[in-house]
């Protein structure tokens, strides 16, 4: 288990990367909240607006998310959406 001083710079450098993508997400009607970081350094989010129904999400998700989160975090394992459809 990560100490908690260590997970919350954790959380905080994903949480500027999740909003580093948000411009893009709500120019599209959507946008993505952090649920939580998991002691299993899994990124847990959930999707907002046209993100929830969307076609594309899949791609965004490991595309765009997973990456820009993975760029600020590489110690992180993966990301998953809570509420996705797909």
């Amino acid at each position: 288990m990560m100490p908690a001083t260590d997970m919350k710079e954790l959380t905080g450098r994903v949480e500027r990367a999740l909003a580093s993508l948000r411009p893009y997400l709500e120019a599209d009607g959507g946008n993505i909240e952090l649920v939580e970081v998991t002691d299993e350094l899994t990124v847990r989010v959930k999707l907002h607006g046209s993100c929830v129904d969307c076609s594309m999400i899949h791609m965004t998700m490991k595309g765009g998310v997973e990456q820009a989160v993975r760029a600020a975090a590489p110690e992180v394992k993966g990301v998953e959406a809570v509420n996705w459809r797909g």
